[in-house]
């Protein structure tokens, strides 16, 4: 089968023939229908260093993965051949407390996971191929009824991600609340649409590209704005002087994250999704009295089957542009050079 894979650190990945794998006790094969590319793996083949996870190469890249089931091992039960289902990416020792709670992203006992800190597509074989082993039938989700492939698998993180800092901060998005989403890309578009589907808040869209606004106008924002001077007055004006209750910033550099603060109100949450490698200094004064400041990996496998619910119910609309695996390196050009809107999904 053809898989898109990681064969050296800092090089860039290469579509090559492999065998496919047969399922073995327990483990499921996914024929891959769709694979989200995400800005993650951007950080994989261009940072990463020799040594700095603990991970061996080579790996077939693709954690945001959907399909159908090709094959089952011995001892699966309630998956059958030809079911579309979605896969957990984060895959953890499923023993410890955090994994019988569903969050595999924060295993305890990664040295018992199939891989550390990772799962398919981040440190072993990933969704960017024909074919997807996926190594204990937990991971995999049937689809809702109405639900296609392409559709679900940037759910399972570009969805998901946001889901998980969204719903993590529903007792702050009341009827009288703002909420301000920063970077309106893969995960930033559907941030928008899961407060509008799960909240009565107000939502206010920020980015630099005006393609980006519009989308988020068309998907539900009540306000839009580019970042710079006069923006945090604008979300202040907006919000009667308080500021925004909930800021998810989808970006994460240095001036994202100043924005983040200077927009937040009093009691609010910020919640950090991107990966932009910037700081945010925290003093006394530094930021908004009692602001709480986190960051979150992925969300948790029963978060996942909501996302998909809501998206089955039509509650929310992923912006899709798709390429096929004989294109997927020019699928991850033009997410690196920016002229992506929404996500791309590569459909073998």
């Amino acid at each position: 089968m053809r898989a898109f894979r990681m064969r050296e650190w800092l090089t860039d990945p290469v579509l090559t023939e492999v065998d496919t794998p047969e399922p073995g006790p327990g483990q499921v094969l996914v024929r891959i229908g769709g694979a989200g590319v995400c800005h993650s793996d951007l950080h994989i083949i261009r940072e990463f260093q020799p040594g700095q996870m603990p991970w061996e190469l080579p790996f077939t890249l693709g954690h945001e993965n959907a399909g159908w089931v090709e094959a089952i091992g011995s001892g699966v039960a309630g998956l059958e051949p030809g079911m579309p289902v979605a896969v957990y990416g984060p895959w953890g020792c499923g023993a410890c407390e955090r994994c019988l709670q569903g969050v595999e992203t924060y295993c305890e006992r990664p040295g018992e996971a199939p891989v550390a800190l990772g799962g398919g597509g981040l440190g072993l074989d990933g969704g960017m191929a024909d074919y997807l082993l996926v190594p204990h039938a937990r991971h995999v989700v049937p689809l809702p009824d109405g639900l296609d492939p392409v559709t679900a698998a940037p759910l399972t993180d570009a969805g998901l991600t946001p889901y998980h800092a969204v719903r993590r901060s529903w007792p702050k998005l009341t009827p009288t609340a703002t909420a301000v989403i920063i970077g309106i890309g893969g995960l930033g578009h559907l941030a928008v649409q899961i407060v509008k589907a799960t909240t009565a808040a107000r939502v206010i869209a920020i980015d630099t590209r005006a393609e980006a606004l519009e989308l988020a106008r068309r998907l539900g924002a009540d306000l839009t704005a580019t970042p710079g001077e006069g923006v945090a007055a604008l979300v202040r004006d907006e919000t009667k002087g308080l500021g925004a209750d909930v800021v998810i910033d989808c970006v994460g550099s240095e001036g994202t994250l100043a924005l983040a603060v200077s927009v937040g109100r009093v009691l609010g949450d910020l919640t950090i999704v991107g990966l932009g490698g910037g700081t945010l200094p925290v003093t006394f004064f530094g930021v908004p009295f009692e602001m709480s400041v986190q960051t979150t990996y992925w969300g948790s496998r029963p978060e996942l089957r909501e996302v998909l619910e809501l998206a089955a119910r039509g509650l929310l609309h992923i912006e899709v542009t798709r390429f096929s695996l004989d294109d997927v390196a020019e699928a991850y050009r033009r997410l690196e050079e920016g002229s992506l809107t929404g996500r791309a999904v590569v459909t073998p």
